[in-house]
């Protein structure tokens, strides 16, 4: 595996993901590798962005603070915290390799100083590729999704990219687009200068 930044990000940028293989029968299983889909989901930034009722009145109770990059390192393990990860130890490391020179983020949820939920992804122009989400707190990482919607709207970003689509996704509007699309809509975004943090 190539792990020259400058070649990943130019695979993200071509719609391309990282991912490790973890199916045990395939002769790949545990190696790290380029992969595209025919779908892409989208989480849309337009009036297409909804969330349920209950959210609303987490929302309104305030229960959680939002941070961005107050602790990149725990939001991965975070994500990759699960009983089967393809989010390996190599890929853990360019994550964090990818965040040190500013490609890689977290957008994080706190209660007081317990980190309730983030999202992990990597902002190339004016498109969020999101990678991956979790919880250790109920509504944690709904809440950031929320938050995180506003901030791509605040920042310009024209695209928010969720890979694939999911029960989860689908209540807040995600649509899917197949493949030409995805990467027409991708190579305009990355073209467009935005600071996903100033």
């Amino acid at each position: 595996m190539n792990t020259d930044l400058t070649h990943i990000i130019r695979g993200y940028s071509q719609g391309y993901f990282l991912m490790t293989n973890d199916d045990d029968d395939d002769e790949a299983a545990g190696r790290l590798g380029w992969y595209c889909s025919n779908e892409r989901t989208l989480i849309p930034l337009g009036s297409r962005f909804r969330y349920p009722k209950s959210l609303r009145r987490v929302l309104n109770q305030e229960r959680f603070s939002v941070a961005i990059n107050r602790d990149f390192p725990a939001v991965v393990e975070g994500c990759a915290n699960r009983e089967t990860t393809w989010i390996s130890p190599e890929l853990k490391e360019i994550y964090l390799a990818l965040h040190k020179v500013g490609w890689a983020h977290s957008f994080e949820t706190w209660q007081g100083d317990r980190l309730a939920g983030g999202i992990l992804g990597i902002a190339i122009g004016a498109a969020f590729i999101g990678e991956s989400m979790f919880f250790n707190i109920s509504d944690g990482s709904k809440v950031a999704m929320v938050k995180l919607v506003e901030h791509l709207r605040q920042r310009e970003f024209d695209l928010f990219d969720a890979q694939l689509m999911n029960p989860h996704l689908s209540r807040f509007g995600a649509h899917i687009i197949d493949d030409p699309e995805y990467k027409l809509l991708l190579r305009r975004a990355i073209l467009r200068p935005r600071k996903f943090v100033d």
